[in-house]
């Protein structure tokens, strides 16, 4: 019954490596030690115990180390280490002004040379609007075509 004491401890030490390897990145060298730790162990079984015990051993290896990992993995989505912030409006983050959609249809003028981005007054601010594609030049009427995100895009009054 003795000489299952010393591959049980190097099985179980070569587990507790792997679940350190989840929560402490270390490139891969934990990895290699658990490893290691898990093939001397069952070295030492199949060479001084027995087959059947070895194989037994590998089984529950096989078993065992996925389930680690899997369980780690899911620990450590819900543990402190892990990053939980969501960037959303329930958290207050906005990414694009909310007023823009009222920009639709109002008249303006190009500040710069839109090419075909630039600057334009409309509604007594200073906005960056976009183009279609095509150039115009500054102090040429535009009106507001379209809003895409955080994008105004414009046309010039002909």
């Amino acid at each position: 019954m003795k000489a299952y004491i010393i591959p049980v401890l190097l099985q179980m030490i070569g587990i507790m490596v792997i679940v350190a390897e989840i929560f402490i990145p270390s490139l891969g060298v934990l990895a290699v030690i658990a490893l290691a730790l898990l093939s001397y162990s069952l070295y030492i079984v199949f060479t001084s115990i027995s087959t059947t015990a070895g194989v037994i051993f590998t089984g529950l290896d096989i078993i065992i180390v996925p389930l680690i990992v899997v369980l780690g993995i899911k620990i450590l989505a819900k543990s402190p280490l892990s990053l939980k912030r969501e960037l959303s409006k329930h958290n207050g983050v906005i990414s694009q002004k909310e007023k823009l959609e009222t920009y639709i249809n109002m008249k303006g003028t190009a500040v710069t040379d839109l090419r075909p981005a630039g600057m334009a007054q409309i509604n007594s601010q200073r906005v960056d609007v976009v183009t279609d594609g095509e150039y115009i030049e500054a102090d040429t009427s535009v009106i507001v075509t379209g809003v895409a995100g955080n994008r105004i895009v414009v046309e010039a009054i002909l």
